[in-house]
């Protein structure tokens, strides 16, 4: 499996990534689905350790920064303890995004025990540690939404007890019942291993041409539009907050879990959904999380930028900020990029603002003391 896996570098707890600003971990969150006791026991872990903010990924994870190189066993440790780290051998290949308002409004079903299946089912298979770390499951309860976005295996939902399982996108896949979905999700995923297994760099399934073809059983799917992004504010009964430039603070992470009773969800979009909350929106405000979709922070985001990354040529996040108070809120989601990589970028149409080529980027640093 050394082909698949040669060069893979996205970071885990146990394989950090060194930056600029010291050592990085992501901690997979599958689906996003935790809860605010837990993200404060991991604020208080990034403060012990490291920069102290938690950063939200599109995959629904969490990245800690600033950490000592090499990482510390206590550290280790203690995410393990707070329920983060279930698996050792699985843990970079835990990547599972799914619908965020699963189970508390919308959607054909509720996914949540579904996520929890696959995320059991993959690290229960040794095999399955080899597939390539960028290599993405996407679950859907049947609006849409994370389907919408590029990933390698999905299942969408079409009501209680059937849905597709999709490979590569949304455009081919295999009906099947409910309870079947995880049983070949896994078994595709093991497929796709055989596959690739003689082939260099080889993340994704759409870099396997027409393989997804070869599937018994496959065929064209004609679903219906994907829904609108995730709504902000009060969501039957929830509170749904941005986090601007996805830094949650260790003051908005603590009040996430004075203000979360129930469950909390990392957001692909890099927010935060908590479950019962909705009364609880004018704390959320009051520490810089966002609920008003009027807010220039629900469009503007940004790569880390200097001095964290030593590839970026610019503070993104000075920039970012200082467009979000300029008083001309853009019209459209915006994003600023350090340099021609674009990491973080959103997906879906987006402004492209990339240091130091683009020219609305150069008269918004002129701009800006």
């Amino acid at each position: 499996m050394a082909g698949v896996t040669r060069a893979d570098r996205c970071p885990g707890v146990l394989r950090p990534h060194l930056a600029a600003d010291g050592a990085v971990v992501r901690v997979r969150v599958p689906g996003g689905q935790t809860t605010g006791s837990a993200l404060g026991r991991l604020s208080r872990i990034a403060q012990q350790f490291g920069t102290g903010d938690l950063q939200l990924t599109s995959r629904s994870s969490l990245q800690i920064r600033g950490l000592p190189d090499p990482v510390r066993m206590g550290f280790v440790h203690a995410v393990q303890r707070a329920g983060f780290l279930p698996s050792d051998t699985h843990e970079r290949v835990r990547n599972i995004v799914g619908s965020p308002l699963t189970g508390i409004t919308g959607g054909a079903t509720d996914i949540r025990p579904l996520i929890a299946s696959l995320d059991a089912g993959l690290c229960a298979e040794p095999r399955l540690a080899s597939l390539p770390t960028r290599f993405l499951f996407a679950v859907d309860d049947g609006r849409g939404d994370v389907t919408a976005a590029p990933f390698d295996l999905g299942y969408r939902a079409v009501d209680h007890d059937y849905g597709w399982v999709l490979l590569g996108g949304a455009e081919q896949g295999l009906l099947v019942p409910a309870g079947d979905a995880v049983p070949t999700l896994l078994e595709l995923a093991h497929r796709f291993l055989t596959a690739s297994q003689k082939l260099d760099h080889v993340w994704h399934i759409r870099d396997l041409a027409h393989w997804a073809t070869t599937i018994p059983g496959v065929r064209a799917v004609l679903l219906p539009p994907r829904v609108t992004a995730n709504p902000l504010g009060a969501v039957a009964g929830a509170a749904s907050v941005q986090v601007p430039l996805a830094l949650l603070t260790p003051a908005q992470a603590a009040t996430v879990e004075a203000c979360a009773s129930g469950s909390v969800v990392i957001t692909p979009s890099r927010g935060l959904v908590l479950s019962g909350a909705a009364r609880r929106l004018p704390q959320l405000a009051a520490v810089g999380l966002v609920h008003n979709p009027a807010s220039p922070w629900s469009v503007i985001s940004a790569c880390v930028g200097a001095p964290s990354c030593a590839s970026s040529l610019i503070n993104t996040r000075a920039y970012a900020t200082a467009l979000a108070q300029s008083g001309s809120s853009p019209l459209r989601r915006t994003h600023i990029s350090g340099c021609e990589r674009r990491c973080g970028a959103p997906t879906g149409a987006y402004r492209d603002l990339v240091a130091p080529r683009d020219t609305e980027l150069l008269a918004l640093l002129s701009e800006t003391p």
